[in-house]
């Protein structure tokens, strides 16, 4: 079957009359790596963000800094820039405004704006995965109060049995482990319920509360939508599953690939498939999962490269950010491996404007390592400022070796 997404017909030349000019709705290190990605395949780049020389404006064209939850103030960006496509690299933005000008066909939103909306609100893509397409999810309820929320975990709400201790509590518009706490008891719930509206991406004033899953390990499996350059189709490909630890949430290392059964991975793709599907358009998403045994539960998905994915980046012929990249142009893609590996977050240590590191020559001296330092203006004690890169034939060795060299990377106020 064919699309109808108008990929470019051609690359013209950055700055030039006939350039493709691709913006981005978040400039942080993953959004520098597509745009990166992007520019070497002649496409002109607008990075957007919140704050002045984020990571991806170091690297753009142009860079502008509004309020991307400010619906007048994006749609005025737009306007002026008139790009062909916009990619939402993060969850605050004004996503209702991008469904208006991808409706009245001002311009593309990747993977669409629809998929942007849902994703961005653990409500829409929680529903979407358990009530419509039926995938295995852990237990949740949602609450706008206290007192739901704790009826909901204790007691239950709308019919439905108890979320149960322990659980997690989790902001629904937020991302990266942002306001997300791990309950075992009523006494840890209203610190819960305070730290999710106070820290969130956005607060919304509501939370998702989700039973715990006892599984072996979490994956994520980047998955991507593409077109086939013979038939014109959309299809789907998979990287090798990527294993990763998280500590509240937040990513702390990853490893590629992820030992699996046949089964447990043949069913994560088929999750995998099911929902990026149903929210359509072209890319790469990250598909959030955990597994035991056989079984699969699914998580979360975002429609655009994932953190833990960075592994890719020493892994992959083709990373993910040059993946999302080629699949948004439409052009053909490559999932393969090429080395086992493994990533190791540099955290920034100090809270300080314009930090410097010490130890990357000493850290690179180590063989078949790698350093990306992001170049984020301000540093805050856990801030990830950089990750470290290891390949080797054993993913055991290239966890440990990452490790080794995230520890040699000093940051110095």
């Amino acid at each position: 079957m064919t699309t109808a997404i108008q990929f470019p017909t051609q690359i013209g030349t950055p700055l030039a009359a006939n350039a493709v000019k691709v913006m981005l709705l978040g400039s942080g290190e993953l959004g520098k790596e597509v745009i990166i990605a992007f520019q070497r395949l002649g496409v002109e780049v607008i990075a957007v963000d919140r704050y002045p020389n984020a990571p991806g404006h170091q690297v753009a064209h142009r860079f502008h800094v509004i309020d991307m939850t400010n619906a007048n103030a994006l749609k005025a960006l737009i306007a002026q820039e008139r790009p062909h496509i916009v990619v939402p690299e993060i969850e605050a933005i004004a996503t209702p405004a991008l469904k208006e000008l991808e409706a009245e066909g001002v311009v593309r939103v990747v993977p669409t704006a629809n998929a942007a909306w849902l994703t961005m609100n653990r409500e829409g893509i929680r529903r979407l995965a358990a009530e419509e397409l039926n995938l295995s999810c852990s237990h949740y309820a949602f609450a706008d109060d206290f007192e739901t929320l704790k009826r909901a975990v204790e007691k239950g709400i709308d019919g439905k049995k108890p979320v149960g201790y322990p659980c997690i509590i989790k902001p629904v518009m937020s991302s990266s482990g942002k306001g997300q706490s791990k309950v075992d008891d009523a006494s840890q719930l209203e610190a819960a319920w305070d730290y999710a509206g106070s820290a969130g991406r956005v607060n919304s004033g509501r939370v998702i509360a989700e039973s715990l899953i006892e599984f072996e390990y979490e994956i994520t499996l980047l998955t991507v939508r593409a077109r086939n350059p013979k038939s014109g189709a959309i299809e789907t490909s998979y990287c090798e599953p990527v294993g990763h630890i998280q500590v509240s949430g937040d990513y702390v290392e990853s490893w590629q690939p992820q030992a699996m059964r046949a089964k447990a991975l043949d069913e994560a793709r088929k999750m995998a498939d099911l929902v990026t599907t149903a929210l359509g358009g072209t890319g790469l998403f990250g598909v959030e999962m955990f597994v035991k045994g056989d079984q699969v539960w699914f998580s979360e998905v975002s429609p655009r490269p994932h953190d833990t994915g960075m592994v890719t980046m020493i892994t992959q012929w083709q990373n993910e950010f040059e993946l999302h990249a080629r699949a948004i142009l439409g052009l053909p893609v490559d999932t393969s491996l090429k080395t086992s590996g493994a990533s190791a977050v540099i955290y920034g240590g100090v809270d300080k404007v314009g930090i410097a590191f010490e130890g990357v020559a000493d850290a690179l001296a180590e063989p078949g390592t790698d350093v990306r330092l992001f170049g984020k203006p301000e540093s805050f004690v856990k801030r990830r400022m950089g990750v470290a890169l290891a390949r080797d034939a054993d993913v055991e060795k290239a966890r440990a070796k990452a490790k080794r060299v995230a520890a040699k990377v000093k940051p110095v106020g």
